[in-house]
């Protein structure tokens, strides 16, 4: 059987590129060789070798997190070469990576969210007209980043200040929310139309870790990881419908993960994931493995799932 011509995208240029080229050689060495013939592409320094190689590549599976790989700027390149990929499309991936568009998509669902307040770089703010909407304890985002780079979690007007300023040094536009306090939660999808849920991870940042922030995704040991999370049957199901309709709501397709706050029997979300991270402390991961899939057997249903939609 004549192998299928896989392009592998990882590195690029955003602050999530050691991530991304840490997720790039595992999926790298978990694919089978015997059925895909597996070229690896770092756009930042081989986009001429990618568009050279474009009517040669039966799928791209980009492991781009972040800015230009995971915003809907690679998957529009990739539709102009007329090469199929994994995963979503251009609209959902920009939605998604912007917290901000993401969340009126969840409302429009009916999902809670937490209130927030949207600035811009340029304009005015004060913060304790900001405090006094959301309360003492925020949560300050860049509005499109990943990984939760730029993230801070402030407690009072010094904090929520200097966080802010630490949010436009990545970002134009800056989403200050209100803390919810309560488990995080993710959830793994996979399909497009008829969906499957992963088992469910509970995230539990050490002492030293005030939250999920980048240093506790990527540190081994940083985080307790509960798969499958410690919750009952029916607050999972909910969990799962939350993450399902989150998938439909910014129209992702073949895989995604959203990350949630439970408050008591309250479900809040947070963001949706349209290219999750596929390194060994990597979430998407451990929820296939949970669920009896190895990362060869998770990275070919993603490829074929991806492969049928188009076929």
């Amino acid at each position: 059987m004549e192998k299928i011509r896989v392009a592998l995208l990882a590195g690029g240029w955003s602050g999530e590129r050691e991530v991304s080229l840490k997720s790039g050689s595992a999926v790298y060495a978990a694919l089978d060789k015997g059925k895909y013939e597996v070229a690896l592409y770092d756009p930042r320094d081989d986009l001429g070798a990618l568009i050279r190689a474009g009517r040669n590549i039966d799928i791209a599976f980009c492991l781009l997190h972040g800015r230009f790989g995971e915003d809907g700027c690679i998957q529009g390149f990739l539709e102009m070469l007329g090469v199929a990929y994994v995963g979503s499309g251009v609209l959902a991936s920009a939605i998604a990576l912007n917290k901000h568009l993401a969340k009126e998509c969840y409302r429009n669902q009916g999902l809670k969210v937490a209130e927030h307040v949207l600035l811009a770089r340029g304009e005015p703010y004060e913060v304790e007209a900001i405090m006094k909407v959301l309360g003492p304890r925020t949560v300050v985002k860049p509005v499109s980043e990943g990984s939760s780079l730029g993230t801070s979690l402030c407690g009072n007007r010094e904090e929520l200040s200097a966080g802010i300023e630490k949010a436009f040094e990545y970002d134009d536009k800056v989403m200050v929310e209100e803390y919810i306090d309560g488990r995080e939660i993710t959830c793994c999808i996979m399909g497009t139309r008829k969906l499957e849920a992963l088992p469910l991870v509970e995230i539990v940042p050490g002492q030293e870790h005030r939250f999920f922030d980048y240093e506790a995704k990527y540190t081994p040991g940083a985080t307790k990881e509960i798969c499958p999370a410690p919750i009952n049957n029916k607050l999972a199901e909910k969990v799962i419908a939350c993450a399902q309709a989150a998938h439909k709501a910014l129209w992702c397709r073949v895989w995604s993960r959203t990350d949630m706050i439970i408050r008591e029997d309250e479900i809040f979300l947070l963001e949706t994931n349209t290219i999750p991270g596929m390194t060994e402390n990597s979430l998407f991961p451990l929820a296939a493995r949970t669920a009896g899939l190895s990362l060869t057997e998770l990275v070919d249903r993603l490829i074929t799932l991806s492969l049928e939609e188009r076929s």
